[in-house]
């Protein structure tokens, strides 16, 4: 018997995926009569494998990426938190200030790239809201011409609604990720070309075929596609195959990361969209990305914003493992007149709210990941003791650190690392109001009813 695989080439470019199985057919005196087999297009199921084997290599790539930027972050806390202690605290000028301002400015861009790699690991806590696709296009025009230069021209074809073109999405990501398509689209046209940016509107039905160069269909619901186009060089199949892989890059030179698309898919994908890519060697690429259709926002107040970190008399309790990271949220908001206990892991915490007896303990400050005791069990097991204290959740990143049933509740409140100490003040501030506001109306309802 044999059985084997076979790839052919196809004129145009396709791979077909062939399986023999054959077997000799021999007479009573054992000589080979005949040969008997069957050939079998296994083509799909072979690009199936392929795509789970990416899927695979990408979901490891992104625990590692999510790990690293984790403890990144806690780092960058404690470098962000200093650095501006050391500014307004010390109120420190000349070139000491410059200097200090120089680390505080390298933090800020190592955040930017564990943002990366946190929304490659789709464990990035993105700041969704409604953003009107239209206008954000425009405003990024100028930008485009800088970036691309002279010898390449820019194109728009806007799809025009009455109320306009909105999706739900974090804008400072999108953004990025247009000019992340916007700078690979200016390397694949190095002796000069056109772009063309295009917003479009279409329904998915149950029945709809999936968009051109989508790896996947889209569920049923309105989206509206943003697409990136370029008549460059264009892309083989092969480089195609690996497109979203991280670290995978064309450019030479060590001029390309290989994080960009990787980076652009996993911010797609946590905004509940999708990454379509078409491209034809020669004849130049085009990039879509299909988000969620959303409503028009309402119109919101101004609002003034405070010139001084707001502070409080509340006593509050700082729970976590990292030391670095403890000290300077323990710093900033005793400065800020806070009374504060902190802890290093639960069973620590536990003791001081039981010592504490009935004194009251305002809120709670608590990383999500620790060892023995997580920062959500600890919440839980005060929630019993001390019902009416507030919680604020700190992580690295979002996804491991809210349970579905959590983020239904109104009373959870989420501070992402790296935090600078006015995050940390506004949070905290913001979160005790809100609780105070909530007593007070609780009150009157209870007081205001009808007399007989």
């Amino acid at each position: 018997q044999w059985s084997g695989e076979y790839r052919f080439q196809y004129t145009d470019g396709p791979f077909l995926h062939l399986l023999e199985r054959a077997t000799i057919v021999r007479d009573a005196d054992g000589q080979a009569v005949r040969f008997v087999g069957s050939l079998m297009d296994i083509t799909a199921r072979t690009q199936l494998q392929d795509q789970l084997c990416r899927s695979q290599k990408m979901e490891a790539f992104g625990q590692l990426a999510g790990g690293v930027a984790h403890d990144f972050n806690n780092f960058l806390t404690t470098i962000l938190g200093y650095s501006d202690l050391l500014l307004h605290e010390l109120a420190v000028t000349g070139r000491l200030a410059g200097h200090i301002t120089e680390i505080r400015k390298a933090a800020g861009r190592a955040s930017a790239l564990a943002s990366q790699l946190l929304a490659f690991s789709r464990k990035h806590p993105l700041e969704a809201r409604v953003v009107e696709v239209n206008a954000l296009l425009v405003n990024l025009e100028r930008s485009l011409f800088r970036l691309l230069g002279e010898n390449i021209t820019v194109e728009c074809h806007l799809h025009r609604a009455k109320e306009g073109v909105h999706v739900k999405v974090d804008p400072g990501q999108l953004t990025q990720i247009i000019l992340n398509l916007a700078v690979n689209a200016r390397d694949a046209m190095a002796d000069g070309g056109r772009l063309t940016l295009a917003t479009t509107s279409i329904n998915v039905g149950e029945g709809t075929p999936r968009p051109p160069g989508c790896q996947e269909n889209l569920p049923p619901g309105n989206y509206i596609g943003l697409s990136v186009s370029d008549n460059g060089s264009g892309m083989n199949n092969e480089v195609k195959a690996h497109l979203f892989e991280p670290f995978f890059t064309t450019k030479h030179g060590g001029s390309g990361s290989g994080l960009g698309l990787a980076t652009s898919y996993g911010i797609v994908r946590q905004s509940g969209g999708h990454l379509c890519v078409e491209s034809e060697l020669g004849r130049g690429t085009t990039v879509t990305i299909y988000l969620p259709q959303a409503a028009p926002p309402v119109a919101s107040a101004f609002k003034r914003p405070n010139k001084k970190m707001p502070t409080g008399t509340e006593t509050i309790l700082v729970l976590e493992d990292d030391v670095s990271v403890r000290h300077i949220a323990v710093r900033v908001l005793r400065s800020l007149g806070y009374d504060v206990l902190e802890a290093a892991t639960g069973e620590h915490a536990q003791r001081l709210v039981e010592d504490r007896g009935a004194q009251k303990i305002d809120l709670l400050l608590t990383d999500m990941v620790m060892p023995e005791m997580s920062g959500r069990h600890f919440a839980d097991w005060l929630e019993g003791t001390s019902p009416t204290t507030k919680v604020i959740f700190i992580s690295g990143y979002l996804q491991e650190s809210l349970h579905p049933a959590d983020r239904q509740d109104q009373e959870t409140f989420f501070l992402p690392k790296p935090f600078d100490p006015e995050q940390l003040a506004t949070k905290v501030r913001e979160t005790l109001d809100v609780g105070s506001a909530r007593e007070r109306r609780a009150a009157r309802s209870s007081g205001s009813g009808c007399a007989a």
